[in-house]
């Protein structure tokens, strides 16, 4: 009977009691079988990712997968889905992701079977089941690794890996990776009069002030003119030199969205997803390899329709302009968008008690999108039933991440590199189904 790789990488704490590196290569051999011939993989040259994490888990019959003829115990009074310009069917809610369909592509067959908020953003960032002596790196951990100071060349004040605005909070992202590759989380609102970056711009301190306190202390720094003649002390006063650049310097503009015309700001949204949006490009530009939008809201267990009909024009404003901007900016061919949750939202509407109308968690099957950064745009992934199971072409976790990376110049069976001696892949191998090569 054959073993699922996937099962055994699941229990990869194997890796710290001795194991060899365990590639895919490594499975089948342990396990006494026959290795399968590679499918061909073309690592691709994207600069950047941007994570739409929906939190919460989206549905998938109000976005990508809608099913008008699945009744009303399934699509409620959203029977109504309008076509793409690419010839496809999207919910009514969408008008404006509607229209440039053919810059994406949604997966409708995502699936890892779990229900849980925590235990399924851990498989949909790893691509991995919790558990063992390990944790693994989310993929933004693994793209600042690869991408970063230390092995990507990557040379900014800005950190390599961003979210907006606020931490994930599932799990520890960075994982075995240690903390010197978590996530930046900016905090505060980019909707607000002054976007107040954690640690790069100090709330009632504007520019000019600040610049003036660092003068004054300039004038009475014993400190610093001791770093002329003791190099201990020199290395101390580069570090902090180093860290008034960041205070004062190009990176604090990045985060200005003031810099932005009134037009722009308007046409991604003036809500904190818009602007959210917004910040993202900016830091695309600075190259920035991995930025989180942390998007909540999305756990609609009851008011459903009453939560979708507020904030689905606020994320269809704000991604359709991002794409458009992005291309408009020569940089959507470099940039990948990814768009989804940790899973989607029961199919059946619950009208009972005390939901009155809700969805429940659900991954079993569920939708994904991608564009940018390469990957062919106007497809449709994968098929359900009802929004139920999978009809065709499964896509489980890893396949999904490992495409990612791929499509990011990394390549997901390679070892990741780390200080603790681990010999384990960058990515959990693909299941069966393998990689989303037809995206690429």
């Amino acid at each position: 009977m054959k073993t699922s790789r996937r099962k055994f990488l699941a229990e990869a704490s194997l890796g710290v009691l001795g194991l060899p590196a365990i590639g895919d290569l490594f499975y089948q051999t342990a396990l006494g079988q026959e290795p399968a011939a590679p499918k061909a993989k073309k690592l691709g040259k994207a600069k950047s990712i941007i994570q739409i994490w929906m939190w919460g888990g989206p549905s998938q019959l109000e976005t990508f997968d809608p099913k008008p003829d699945a009744g009303a115990e399934y699509c409620g009074k959203w029977n109504s889905p309008i076509k793409t310009n690419a010839g496809w069917m999207i919910s009514e809610s969408l008008p404006q992701i509607a229209t440039i369909a053919d810059m994406y592509t949604p997966i409708r067959s995502v699936t890892h079977n779990d229900f849980g908020h925590e235990t399924a953003a851990y498989k949909m960032q790893t691509g991995l089941t919790p558990g063992g002596n390990l944790v693994y790196p989310a993929i933004g951990a693994i793209v600042s690794t690869m991408k970063g100071y230390k092995y990507g060349g990557y040379d900014s004040a800005i950190p390599p890996y961003i979210v907006l605005t606020q931490p994930l909070g599932r799990f520890s992202e960075c994982g075995y990776l240690g903390t010197n590759y978590k996530p930046y989380a900016t905090g505060s609102d980019p909707n607000a009069k002054r976007f107040l970056a954690s640690g790069f711009i100090l709330d009632g301190v504007d520019e000019e002030r600040q610049a003036s306190r660092l003068e004054l202390l300039d004038s009475i720094d014993v400190f610093g003119k001791a770093s002329k003649i003791n190099p201990v002390i020199s290395d101390l006063e580069k570090a902090r030199q180093e860290a008034y650049g960041v205070l004062t310097g190009a990176e604090v503009k990045t985060f200005d969205l003031s810099e932005e015309t009134d037009e722009t700001r308007e046409a991604y949204g003036l809500t904190t997803f818009g602007q959210s949006c917004l910040m993202a490009r900016r830091l695309v530009e600075k190259g920035v390899p991995f930025i989180t939008i942390n998007y909540g809201g999305w756990d609609t267990h009851g008011k459903h329709f009453e939560t979708l009909t507020r904030n689905q024009p606020v994320w269809d404003k704000a991604l359709t302009f991002l794409f458009k901007d992005l291309r408009d900016r020569n940089l959507l061919d470099s940039t990948i968008i990814w768009w989804g949750g940790e899973f989607g939202r029961t199919p059946r509407i619950d009208y009972n008690a005390p939901w009155f109308g809700g969805r429940g968690h659900y991954g079993t099957c569920f939708s994904h999108m991608v564009g940018g950064g390469g990957f062919k745009g106007g497809l449709v992934v994968g098929e359900s039933n009802k929004g139920e199971t999978v009809a065709k072409r499964p896509v489980q976790p890893q396949d999904l991440l490992g495409t990612l990376l791929m499509q990011m110049g990394i390549d997901p069976d390679a070892p990741l590199p780390n200080d603790k001696g681990f010999e384990l892949p960058t990515m959990a191998p693909a299941s069966e189904e393998g990689l989303l090569l037809e995206l690429v």
